[in-house]
């Protein structure tokens, strides 16, 4: 049996655990700077870049090294099949939409999937949300042409602006700050939300009461009146349920601006200063389009105690994925790396079953988790892009399939979604259409499940899990 070090968290533990310096650490946190960059914006005025960083560089953190060890704990839990994961927010979040009617919409989306799945897996859910940072995005081109006219590609509000202007696309490093204040204000609100008896377990699946009377919904019927008979017996038998008011939220959001997330990384206090931590969220992960092990993402983070994922493509060589699993987690800790799996339904059930098997043939504690939405995109005949709810979900179907027939564990969905009942996924009990898309089609980047969806997936995931 392999003998737990100390660096190794323990699953079943609530106690503060001393992370144990990492080969490379806070001498390191600069050696990113001689690395290739990827996706990172063309700033203007290296001054202005300085001074935002700056001004950064001065801010609290966001979230506090102790709870990104209660995550790696929980992650661990999730690796050993003793919890399911469920990471879910918006594709790119925008300034506009920090408000407390759409934070709690999408949280209570979240809240709900949630109830769903602790049923269907008898297991507890650990709830990621893909929020309070996720405000930069990578683009296929640096740059954006309409009617002879070419300014920079839109990266997302904490670089530049979405209308097409000269003005508005102009990267601003100052919309960095603003990001982190956005993110500053969402955290409090999600903490509110989740510790002061918006999520008490009774409220949540009231929520979903809805959803089950509609006729289009009527085969999750059986379901949701089972978990209305738990609820009650549980009642019955005097449950505290105080101690159901409050839950556990984690944020996180792809860590792609360098010069933000090197600004709000930080020396943590109870190892002496020797060990760093990203606290501009709890959760970090690599895109797919800067995953390359000898990039500047890999390098930075992987001095960083945080847990981390790395999204995996269809692209993706299986000898880099190693490469970068050995770079990120050198001394194979449980809970520290989560691979995001995102090949599409059509190659998942081809590419998968080879990757799986070489992190086991190299002994590496991993998380799989998957990402069913991004390798499902397409562009409607009509221009519009989308994704379609059916195919979605056959990627997930193909993600179990594969897992368990390798003897690995499904641990977890990472899915764009939101708490709206916008039209920008087809398809769905809803069966929304190329025409109906442009009811409600809002995203400003990729098409999400609106709560309806979510909550539909939830209900098909569950039944993944109880079989």
């Amino acid at each position: 049996m392999k003998q737990k070090t100390s660096a190794e968290p323990d699953a079943h533990s609530n106690k503060p655990v001393t992370p144990a310096p990492r080969p490379s650490g806070l001498n390191r946190l600069d050696a990113y700077r001689d690395f290739p960059a990827a996706q990172q914006p063309d700033w203007p005025d290296p001054a202005e870049l300085h001074a935002a960083v700056r001004k950064l560089e001065s801010k609290p953190p966001l979230v506090f090294a102790g709870e990104a060890d209660v995550l790696t704990r929980r992650l661990a839990q999730a690796q050993a099949g003793k919890a399911f994961v469920l990471q879910g927010g918006d594709c790119a979040e925008i300034f506009a939409d920090a408000k407390a009617d759409r934070i709690r919409s999408k949280i209570q989306t979240v809240l709900q999937m949630a109830v769903v799945l602790t049923y269907g897996a008898s297991l507890p859910v650990v709830k990621i949300g893909r929020m309070a940072g996720q405000y930069a995005k990578p683009r296929s081109a640096s740059t954006e042409t309409r009617d002879g006219v070419t300014l920079p590609v839109y990266r997302g509000d904490a670089v530049n602006e979405f209308e097409f202007t000269e003005k508005a696309r102009r990267n601003n490093p100052w919309r960095m700050v603003e990001a982190y204040d956005h993110s500053s204000s969402t955290l409090n609100l999600i903490r509110a939300f989740t510790m002061g008896g918006f999520a008490d377990l009774r409220h949540v699946h009231e929520w979903n009461q809805g959803f089950r009377e509609n006729p289009a919904y009527s085969r999750y019927n059986a379901v949701a009146t089972q978990i209305d008979k738990a609820i009650k017996f549980m009642e019955a038998c005097g449950a505290d349920f105080d101690a159901l008011k409050r839950v556990e939220f984690f944020s996180s959001h792809e860590a792609l601006l360098l010069d933000y997330e090197r600004a709000l990384t930080r020396s943590d206090s109870r190892s002496g200063g020797a060990v760093a931590y990203d606290c501009s969220a709890h959760f970090l992960w690599i895109g797919d389009r800067s995953s390359k092990p000898e990039g500047a993402h890999a390098e930075l983070l992987s001095n960083v105690r945080n847990p981390l994922g790395v999204k995996v493509g269809p692209k993706a060589h299986v000898t880099d994925v190693m490469r970068l699993i050995e770079k990120l987690n050198p001394l194979h800790e449980p809970g520290r790396l989560t691979l995001i799996t995102r090949m599409g339904a059509d190659a998942v059930r081809v590419l998968l079953p080879g990757l799986v098997r070489a992190v086991r043939a190299a002994n590496q504690p991993v998380l799989w988790v998957c990402d069913p939405m991004h390798g499902n995109t397409f562009t409607t005949p009509s221009g519009v892009k989308t994704r379609r709810f059916d195919t979605i979900i056959n990627e997930v179907k193909g993600f179990f399939e594969v897992l368990r027939y390798e003897g690995e564990v499904p641990g977890g969905l990472h899915v764009e979604l939101t708490g709206d009942d916008v039209t920008e996924v087809m398809g769905g009990s809803e069966d929304i259409d190329d025409e109906a898309l442009s009811r409600r089609y809002e995203t400003l980047v990729d098409p999400r499940l609106n709560h309806q969806q979510a909550l539909e997936m939830a209900f098909q995931v569950a039944e993944l899990l109880g079989q």
